[in-house]
């Protein structure tokens, strides 16, 4: 269902890998021979579909933002960049990273209940395996933030939330620890930060991977609108469905009867109507511009 389009021929990369936004090369030649090429696309997908349609900008916005987040976060654990001199082609939208082993596990810590992790709690009152107070609502803001790992799917497919044992009998219970203690450290900077700036951040998904001599490193990107919940602080009320700064307005725009689209047929959604695509890009834009304080 994804319809992933062909990924661009790049000079001196050769394509290794494309996922629902972005597209992965090595690279063949100049300094930084061996190294990867990441490329985010402005593609956009919703309800496991790529769609034809695209956001202006998008790939550049969320590159920019995750440089913004790996120094915010450089003295807490390093990140997979080498550099941004990349390819003119891709200039603005790629990173040269670090080749790393990466570990087979999202992992995603959450400040509020929301999305899969408030369906596991109202069918179990857990989250993982860490049970939680009763009479938590849908945008609740948990008694401490959580580590809620998933299984990393293929693409195309759902990641599956685990628990921490899960976890440490894939990877190890020492890495599994350190893992865990970071992406909560990594939460706890980015929610202080984004809550001065009137932002937020409900839950994020983090990726990590390790060097040769273990070293474990930052990589994918960063607290970004497609890998976090954002929410405007003066908007947040627990109980209702919260606004974000991501692509719900394109999947509300799907469900609604102006689409004309039936999600139960098994048929990718219509093209996405422009005013839909321009207050999308400008949610995607509030959120660059409210957290680094830089106009677009």
């Amino acid at each position: 269902m994804l319809n992933i389009p062909p990924a661009p021929v790049i000079e001196g990369a050769t394509h290794l890998h494309s996922g629902k936004v972005r597209d992965l090369y090595e690279l063949t030649g100049g300094p930084h021979a061996g190294a990867l090429l990441m490329v985010a696309s402005d593609r956009i997908s919703i309800f496991d579909f790529v769609l034809d349609s695209t956001i202006p900008d998008k790939g550049e916005i969320l590159t920019r933002m995750s440089l913004w987040w790996f120094k915010q976060l450089a003295d807490l654990v390093p990140g997979h960049v080498i550099s941004t001199e990349v390819p003119d082609a891709v200039a603005g939208r790629a990173v040269i990273c670090e080749r790393l082993d990466m570990f087979p596990v999202e992992c995603v810590v959450r400040g509020y209940l929301t999305g899969s992790g408030l369906l596991d709690y109202r069918a179990s009152g857990e989250v993982c395996g860490i049970p939680l107070p009763a009479g938590l609502v849908d945008g609740s803001s948990l008694p401490a933030p959580i580590f809620t790992p998933a299984t990393k799917a293929a693409v195309g497919e759902h990641d599956e939330n685990v628990s921490f044992d899960a976890v440490a009998a894939t990877v190890g219970a020492d890495v599994a620890a350190t893992l865990r203690d970071l992406t909560l450290e990594v939460y706890a900077r980015a929610e202080r930060i984004a809550r001065e700036r009137g932002i937020l951040l409900a839950d994020t998904k983090l990726e990590f991977g390790a060097r040769a001599d273990g070293t474990i490193v930052l990589g994918d990107e960063v607290l970004t609108p497609d890998s976090s919940r954002f929410w405007p602080l003066a908007d947040w009320r627990p109980g209702e469905a919260q606004p974000s700064y991501d692509k719900q307005i394109v999947r509300n725009w799907a469900l609604s009867a102006a689409s004309g689209w039936d999600r139960a047929s098994g048929e990718a959604p219509p093209p996405v109507p422009a005013e839909v695509v321009d207050r999308t890009r400008a949610r995607y834009v509030e959120a660059y511009e409210m957290l680094t304080g830089e106009t677009w």
